[in-house]
């Protein structure tokens, strides 16, 4: 049982996204786990990695302790590889005892109870992206302590950098984007206020949203560069984390009412349409929830796996809810082209709504499926390629979103003349498939 768990989390490790490693003071309660991931994150030439642990206690009812068999120790994903083959070789094998760790101290190094505390920095001399574990080989044991955790980079100016050597470009780059989010929400009142005749309710909300798309990533750069330059956010990561919840359900609610036509096409929405809101949103409160317990403790705590398994189910759900009322639209348009005799204006709905369901899977899929793999594939210090690849593609999104069902006096549903309609009619006849 023991061996397995090491290995999952040892695996773990490699899924596991890089901290921004503010600075952590955590406390250890009578934790039995053979070992203990506190952090990954990418150091260049000059990082430093400081610990420091107190009111250290470790109690065994069945074995003596042995304190070689406890302590920190740093670790790549090269040398994981090659961990875990000791581990199928030996069973029985302590990772304290591997040669393919940087071992930085065992709890020998201790001073005496009782202060039983340590504290020492280490230079990093390889640059790479490390896992920082605590590993405890002694069966049937609980440890308890207070550790404090400092990983960072300096600059030629001996500046510290708290941000891992991937993700240092973030808050540059949440910012740019914060500014372009600015710049089409003025562009959108503009178009609002240019056909006011033709706005609807869904039009507000739209603007509403692109206001609080803007301000999550203004909160995301500040809370970035606080972290950055001083490892603590400074009260950022607050609004942060309250923009980006507003901006997750109002995202999905936009495009659950535009997939049903909600006050553009009617002024109403249906029972079943009302209960996808009803399912979606509280789901996106746990979804928000999941993720502040996943960016804000670490993997460190018992249940950081169970808060991980959360997030992604809730979120494959609500991904696959928001598509029901498109279908559930394009549906109801076929059925009504076949009495309304409107063929054109019925055809030119059938093929926004057609473009708009291939518009949100592509979205869904490549901020999901692509950057994740982006996430997996690039070097340790292009981590930011991919943060940078989910807002390009956010952006295009909101950009083709918000023309598709920009306000128009004179849109797809213009006036047609007979040979249009009849042309409308011919094509409606064959089967219009997703």
């Amino acid at each position: 049982m023991t061996t397995t768990f090491t290995v999952f989390l040892l695996l773990l490790s490699l899924l596991t996204s890089p901290s921004t490693a503010e600075i952590k003071s955590l406390k250890i309660q009578s934790d039995y786990r053979p070992m203990i991931l506190f952090e990954k994150f990418g150091f260049t030439r000059t990082g430093v990695a400081s610990i420091a642990i107190s009111a250290v206690s470790v109690t065994s009812s069945v074995s003596d302790i042995d304190p070689s068999h406890l302590g920190f120790f740093l670790l790549t994903e090269e040398s994981l590889i090659q961990v875990l083959i000791e581990y199928q070789e030996n069973p029985n094998f302590c990772v304290m005892d591997s040669k393919f760790i940087s071992l930085l101290f065992t709890f020998r190094d201790l001073s005496p109870p009782p202060d039983s505390s340590f504290n020492e920095s280490y230079p990093i001399k390889y640059p790479n992206e490390y896992s920082l574990f605590f590993a405890n080989c002694n069966p049937d044991s609980l440890v308890t302590m207070d550790v404090r955790t400092e990983l960072y980079n300096t600059d030629g100016d001996n500046k510290r950098d708290y941000l891992s050597a991937g993700l240092t470009q973030l808050p540059f780059l949440y910012f740019v984007f914060s500014i372009a989010y600015f710049c089409f929400l003025g562009f959108w009142i503009g178009e609002l206020k240019k056909h006011k005749e033709s706005v609807h309710r869904i039009h507000i909300l739209m603007g509403v949203l692109l206001a609080m798309k803007a301000l999550n990533l203004i909160c995301a750069a500040e809370d970035k560069h606080y972290v950055k330059v001083t490892g603590t956010p400074h009260g950022w990561d607050v609004l942060f984390y309250i923009f980006q919840f507003i901006r997750v359900v109002l995202l999905f609610t936009v495009i659950i009412l535009i997939g049903t036509g909600w006050s553009f096409l009617k002024p109403f929405l249906q029972e079943r349409e009302k209960k996808i809101l009803i399912i979606v949103i509280p789901l996106q409160v746990l979804a928000n929830i999941a993720s502040i317990v996943i960016d804000e403790t670490g993997p460190f705590i018992k249940d950081w796996v169970t808060w991980n398994q959360v997030f992604l189910l809730v979120d494959i759900i609500c991904c696959c809810a928001i598509m029901f009322p498109i279908i559930w639209s394009i549906r109801s348009l076929r059925e009504t082209s076949k009495t309304d005799g409107k063929a054109a204006r019925t055809l030119a709905k059938l093929t926004l709504f057609r473009q708009f369901y291939v518009l949100v899977i592509g979205y869904l899929y490549f901020t999901r499926i692509i950057v994740f793999a982006l996430r997996t594939i690039a070097a340790y210090n292009y981590q930011w390629v991919a943060n940078a690849a989910e807002e390009v593609a956010s952006v295009v999104f909101y950009i083709v979103m918000f023309y598709m069902f920009r306000p128009m006096e004179t849109n797809q549903y213009f006036i047609i003349d007979d040979e249009e309609e009849e042309a409308a009619e011919v094509a409606l006849k064959q089967e219009f498939e997703l």
